[in-house]
């Protein structure tokens, strides 16, 4: 009678944990790096953030202009206001007139 014997090879044994570990690596690295990872969260963040603060800039300069227009609007019509923005819009000052600019897009 004829008996086999046969090897143990190492390889057998390292074959299930290699794979296990390139399935992690995969999906860590796609969990990182991928369309919904957190690499990506972090810069949708900072893109948010920056949409909000001009948002914020853009709701500050339409509450000034709304303000500027309702002090045209209501009835009680300020004739400064109506005679600065006439000044400015036709670029016309007189002799003894002093002209201080606050803002260029004002």
């Amino acid at each position: 009678m004829w008996t086999r014997h046969h090897k143990r090879r190492n390889t057998g044994r390292l074959i299930v944990p290699t794979i296990t570990g390139l399935f992690l690596a995969y999906f860590g690295f796609h969990a990182y790096h991928g369309e919904y990872g957190i690499y990506s969260k972090i810069q949708l963040e900072s893109r948010i953030a920056e949409a909000q603060a001009g948002l914020d800039t853009l709701v500050a300069k339409r509450r000034e202009l709304e303000h500027r227009v309702a002090l045209v609007n209501h009835g009680s019509l300020e004739k400064d206001m109506l005679d600065e923005q006439a000044r400015r819009a036709l670029n016309v000052a007189r002799e003894n007139e002093v002209i201080i600019l606050i803002g260029a897009d004002r």
